[in-house]
């Protein structure tokens, strides 16, 4: 057990704790307000991404936790190779935001050299890891402690979880998987501390099913607090506005690396990029800016520079480490592009820019399992945006996605949900049976399995698994083409 990193806060000496006295962060946590009754109380937040530290951000300023003697940002640089990817601790996004808290800590420091995504306590050494820690964070034994969590199924959030047994748990939305199922069951022990589950009004009205199971009730994060941490952060993004040019708005083009999850191949998501440049110049749009996951080659950017030339249009490829939604206030775009990325919510729900998508239906089959944790994202994509090479024919005619999501998820994860099933037939019955379009979000195997309607009979139900069967169907396929 390594020690951690502390940075933005001044530390003291007092009974070994770090003493929070920078004005900003002082200001930002309410000091002196939670030692009034006596206990000291500390927050602990932990986050990966740029986008999530900007949810709590948001969080924070709009008063979505009660005050606190200390606030504690935990990082975690939850990439395959963290010492080659760029850790938050580094992002321009954190030192605009560190005000908020007291501390900012290195969670990969402090259980190096295991990796973040893949570490959590046997329990034997829970008591042996909390004390250690607390030694370490200046985090006094009788000290009210709190944990506010991302993806809570998953290491690291899970892991703080368990290290911490006795405290609280409020679970914040990173994105759009919350509003999902749980990825998979969950020790009671840790989703009954649950008392919230904090999320952006990405997709309006739909109520997240993640934690579902545990009787957690979601609850919004201000759009407002949101746009204004975004604001707060574009004061920063000089770089940016060398490419707004108020005579024409460019068409953004959002890459997300999907090669990385063994979805795509990379010659798939090049081509995948190229589709969605040959779909905006398209619609008339002449200038492009691409915006490349911060993980993804150089060279995919050299293939759309080529590609942009051919067509005639103007392409600028910014690969800065900011987010997509602060490209949003400073270029204005006419439309965003993306595949399933979170960022075409944001701009569609909270800027009211056009967005459109491109690639899901390969993705909706390519998920595998059937229970991945980012079905739920792409079928939202596919069933809400419309499609840049098609004629929104991928649009679902209600404008109420719930539904939708209800059936999919119960097909996810049926022990979950089970209290969902008969939505999942209701939905299957109106939908699945009559309409082709609906049949692209489930898979008829996986029907047959749970026996919902769309799957085959059940005394046929042994067909698909049949050896003797599939081989003649195969054969069949060859004689008939």
């Amino acid at each position: 057990m390594t020690g951690t990193t502390t940075s933005g806060a001044t530390a003291g000496t007092a009974n070994g704790r770090t003493a929070a006295t920078t004005s900003g962060a002082t200001a930002g946590s309410g000091a002196t307000a939670g030692s009034a009754g006596g206990a000291t109380t500390t927050q602990i937040f932990l986050a990966s991404t740029p986008y999530g530290t900007a949810t709590l951000a948001a969080a924070i300023d709009s008063g979505s936790f009660p005050p606190a003697d200390r606030r504690i940002l935990l990082a975690s640089n939850n990439a395959t190779t963290p010492e080659t990817t760029p850790a938050l601790t580094e992002s321009p996004v954190l030192d605009r935001l560190r005000t908020r808290f007291d501390d900012v800590l290195d969670w990969n420091a402090t259980i190096a050299p295991m990796h973040p995504g893949g570490w959590t306590p046997r329990a034997d050494d829970v008591p042996l890891w909390e004390r250690q820690l607390r030694r370490e964070w200046g985090i006094a034994a009788d000290e009210r402690l709190s944990l506010v969590l991302e993806s809570l199924q998953v290491a690291p959030a899970q892991a703080v979880a368990q290290l911490f047994p006795d405290a609280p748990i409020d679970v914040y939305a990173d994105g759009l998987m919350s509003y999902g199922p749980t990825r998979n069951k969950l020790d009671p022990l840790v989703g009954g501390r649950v008392r919230r589950l904090l999320h952006l009004d990405l997709v309006p009205g739909l109520r997240p099913l993640l934690l579902r199971e545990f009787g957690v009730e979601p609850e919004l994060v201000p759009t407002e607090s949101f746009l204004k941490v975004l604001a707060e952060l574009t004061e920063d993004a000089g770089d940016a506005g060398d490419l707004a040019e108020p005579s024409e708005q460019p068409a953004l083009l959002l890459g997300q690396y999907l090669s990385a999850l063994s979805i795509l191949t990379p010659e798939e998501e090049e081509e995948l990029h190229v589709r969605m440049l040959r779909g905006a110049v398209a619609r008339g749009h002449r200038r492009v800016v691409f915006k490349p996951h911060p993980s993804a080659p150089a060279r995919w950017s050299h293939l759309l520079e080529r590609e942009a030339e051919a067509l005639g249009a103007q392409l600028t490829v910014f690969d800065a480490p900011l987010l997509a939604e602060v490209l949003f206030r400073r270029l204005r775009p006419a439309l965003v592009v993306g595949c399933f990325s979170t960022a075409l919510f944001t701009a569609h729900a909270l800027y009211g820019i056009p967005v459109a998508r491109v690639g899901t239906e390969v993705l909706l089959e390519r998920l595998t399992p059937y229970e991945n944790s980012n079905r739920i994202p792409v079928t939202l994509a596919d069933a809400l945006l419309p499609d840049l090479e098609g004629a929104g024919d991928g649009v679902l005619p209600e404008t109420d996605p719930a539904p939708l999501v209800a059936a999919v998820g119960y097909a996810m994860q049926p022990q979950i949900l089970a209290s969902r099933r008969a939505d999942a037939e209701e939905y299957l019955r109106e939908r699945y049976l009559r309409e082709r379009f609906a049949r692209r979000y489930f898979k008829r195997r996986r029907l047959t399995a749970l026996g919902l309607p769309g799957g085959l009979p059940r005394r046929l139900a042994f067909v698909p698994r049949n050896p003797t069967v599939r081989r003649l169907a195969r054969h069949a396929r060859k004689v008939l083409h």
